[in-house]
């Protein structure tokens, strides 16, 4: 199957420039040769109860992921040293109904590696955290339940685009 459309998870919807820089991520979809899907949707009805609303949301994000041919999500560091819950949602549906996953993060190393290196305040000694609970060390980027099923590159979007577009010529020569 051909990857054209690529539904746009991640935390970059909170941006105080989400619209914008959801225009620039399409953009640069558009370069690597594929349709991105930002799910932000300005023409949201204002006069909903914020339930409502947040109902209207989740069955729009839904919906546009079944309508993408793969996901592509900014798994990096979201308000402390754990990727964005709704992106985590968004990549395990799209897991559980077969779609190709790539995700990025900032920066290389395994999850505790990168832990340690952005929120020291966050882990104690070994492999615990400041809590003395376990951290997660199976050399992955990050927790086990997104580093194996989805594909994660270290750098930024146009990193993660171009390894998609290398996934999509593997699967074209039929690698």
């Amino acid at each position: 199957m051909r990857i054209q459309r690529l539904y746009l998870a991640g935390p970059d919807v909170f941006r105080p420039d989400a619209a914008e820089h959801g225009r620039r991520l399409v953009a640069l979809c558009a370069e690597y040769g594929f349709t991105g899907v930002f799910p932000l949707d300005e023409s949201m009805p204002g006069d909903l109860q914020p339930r409502a609303l947040a109902e209207r949301i989740y069955q729009a994000n839904v919906a546009r992921i079944e309508g993408c041919d793969a996901v592509l999500a900014n798994l990096d560091f979201f308000r402390g040293p754990e990727p964005d819950s709704g992106t985590c949602f968004e990549v395990g549906y799209a897991v559980a109904r077969g779609k190709l996953v790539i995700g990025y993060v900032g920066a290389e190393g395994s999850f505790a590696q990168r832990i340690r290196r952005r929120y020291p305040q966050a882990v104690g000694e070994g492999l615990v955290d400041a809590d003395g609970w376990q951290l997660e060390e199976f050399g992955l980027p990050l927790n086990l339940m997104l580093g194996v099923p989805c594909r994660i590159v270290a750098g930024d979007v146009r990193a993660a685009l171009a390894l998609l577009r290398g996934e999509q010529a593997a699967r074209v020569r039929g690698d």
